[in-house]
């Protein structure tokens, strides 16, 4: 069974909100990982008619620990979702991530880490580190997806690639209008059986429209639990 993981930063839903629905619900994916989530005041109502609006439901059902969230699709089955913040200079400048779990009946699960690095080099380094040490006490195969503020010449981007590879293609996402930067990824580890990558029916005025960068997803294949293992459905 396979699963799309998808991500994609919303620039806090400021822009076309209707050609950024349309532009999720063309890519169609099982996960997407968000960023830049509306967190300053009454907003809830707004995320959660967004995720109606794209087909999907909103798991997290938070953003205040850094402005990530997570939504899913009604065919995914959640174990979990945890927020985790991260150390910031200012209040504003809040960071954090979210690690969602999710398990196809009968199949492993597999957890994804929804992250928004700073636009700090030093911190970025630091939060990776710490994202990664919240993702190791999830054993099993895992996958990472956001914008990291950086490209493949970071440090970040290099400490996460000592334990995972990108598997997103790697083509620029940022700005939307005219990217020139490769800023959002999916990472996975190598217990991870990716598919070969399948385009989607691209509006191109929706994506310039609808936020400041593009999204990214990929396609993973999901492992058979053992027979006569169960899948929880929850944790």
């Amino acid at each position: 069974m396979s699963l799309r993981i998808a991500s994609y930063n919303l620039r806090a839903l400021q822009d076309d909100v209707a050609a950024l629905a349309r532009t999720v619900r063309a890519v169609d994916p099982d996960v997407l990982c968000l960023q830049e989530v509306p967190w300053i005041g009454p907003v809830d109502h707004r995320i959660a008619d967004f995720a109606a609006r794209c087909g999907l439901v909103w798991s997290g059902r938070s953003q205040r620990a850094g402005q990530t969230s997570v939504l899913t699709n009604l065919r995914t089955n959640v174990l979990s979702v945890t927020h985790h913040r991260l150390p910031a200079r200012t209040w504003r400048d809040r960071r954090g991530f979210a690690v969602t779990r999710v398990a196809p009946f009968g199949h492993v699960p597999i957890s994804i880490a929804s992250v928004h690095l700073s636009l700090d080099a030093d911190e970025r380094l630091v939060h990776v580190r710490q994202i990664m040490e919240g993702l190791a006490a999830h054993p099993g195969p895992a996958l990472l997806a956001g914008d990291l503020n950086e490209q493949s010449d970071g440090a970040a981007w290099q400490y996460l690639g000592g334990s995972m590879r990108p598997v997103s293609p790697l083509v620029p996402t940022y700005p939307s209008a005219k990217p020139d930067r490769v800023l959002d990824v999916v990472f996975a580890t190598p217990d991870v059986t990716v598919l070969p990558h399948r385009e989607v029916p691209w509006v191109w005025e929706d994506l310039k429209a609808a936020t400041d960068h593009r999204p990214v997803w990929v396609d993973i294949e999901t492992t058979p639990l053992p027979e006569g293992a169960g899948t929880r459905t929850g944790e």
